[in-house]
């Protein structure tokens, strides 16, 4: 099956890499306004694949995305200095207007993932922009974030992040919403887990987690200029979910109609995943804070969201 990543940059070949390892997909095909550098991207992995799993790793034009199930959008444009959030989005908006119809052209019936930043947004841009189903229009969301509160949370316990059942919602960003009173482990509640292990959640412990997933990505930036190894794994697994119509819960964002009294926002809850995209949303039990921060985070989208012109 073939799979189609544009924008070649760390994320998108870090993503395809993982994908190698994986073996999800048969065929990756690298497309990037820079050719030389998907080029250069597509031999560097290709060279790995005696290592990994058996597929053709190549780069190409968006012709040779021609059948392609799934393509990852990781491209965009870097801030420039004294240029305004909105105006990024903007820019950013211009080139998903320059993407979407050229991959539409040669794959109609392809899901999009997005992976471009401020990725909510983007996800919101590219479903106005395709006209696609929102279902079909899959944004990477909150799937890191999940995984470093789960990580955390694993951490403390000494078990394995797999065990962790907890979720990330709202913004891939500052306003995200750690949905604390849910948590499980093997079907305890967190709390009551931890204790019995001795390894109870303090204050001081919740604030260090919350700390560690909200600022993670600040904390990688400072030391090493960017993320991308996280989130690769993370679009991998989205890429090998809906390829092979596993039905996973994923905290994805999708453009969504109401999210707690916000209309038509695009942001993540846990979503079932398979072959057609996004085949159901589910609606998480929340505590009355957690309502109000997830609609906090709905309002902060909402009104980056609709000045940008689609």
């Amino acid at each position: 099956m073939k799979i189609g990543v544009v924008g070649a940059g760390m994320v998108g070949a870090t993503a395809a890499y993982t994908m190698m390892l994986n073996g999800v997909g048969s065929e990756i095909v690298l497309v990037d306004l820079n050719r030389k550098m998907a080029e250069a991207q597509a031999h560097d992995i290709i060279h790995g694949v005696p290592y990994g799993h058996p597929m053709w790793v190549h780069s190409g034009g968006y012709e040779d995305l021609a059948g392609a199930a799934v393509v990852v959008v990781a491209a965009g444009v870097a801030q420039k200095p004294g240029e305004t959030r909105l105006q990024l989005l903007d820019r950013n908006a211009a080139v998903f207007k320059a993407i979407v119809p050229r991959v539409l052209d040669v794959a109609p019936d392809v899901i999009f993932v997005i992976a471009t930043n401020p990725v909510d947004i983007m996800t919101y841009v590219a479903t106005r922009v395709s006209g696609l189903p929102p279902a079909r229009v899959i944004g990477s969301g909150t799937i890191l974030d999940t995984a470093r509160f789960r990580t955390l949370l694993a951490t403390h316990l000494r078990v394995a992040p797999q065990s962790i059942h907890g979720h990330v919602l709202g913004e891939h960003g500052d306003s995200e919403v750690l949905c604390w009173s849910s948590v499980e482990v093997a079907t305890v509640p967190f709390e009551a887990f931890a204790r019995s292990v001795g390894r109870p959640l303090t204050g001081e412990v919740k604030a260090q987690v919350d700390d560690g997933v909200r600022n993670a990505a600040y904390k990688i930036i400072d030391g090493k200029g960017s993320t991308y190894y996280g989130i690769g794994a993370g679009i991998s697994h989205l890429v090998g979910t809906i390829i092979s119509d596993q039905r996973r819960v994923l905290t994805v964002a999708t453009l969504t109609e109401e999210v707690e009294g916000i209309e038509n926002v695009a942001l993540s809850l846990p979503r079932v995943v398979g072959r057609a995209g996004v085949l159901l949303d589910i609606a998480p039990p929340l505590s009355d804070e957690e309502h109000a921060a997830l609609r906090h985070s709905a309002e902060v989208l909402k009104e980056a969201s609709d000045p940008i012109s689609c």
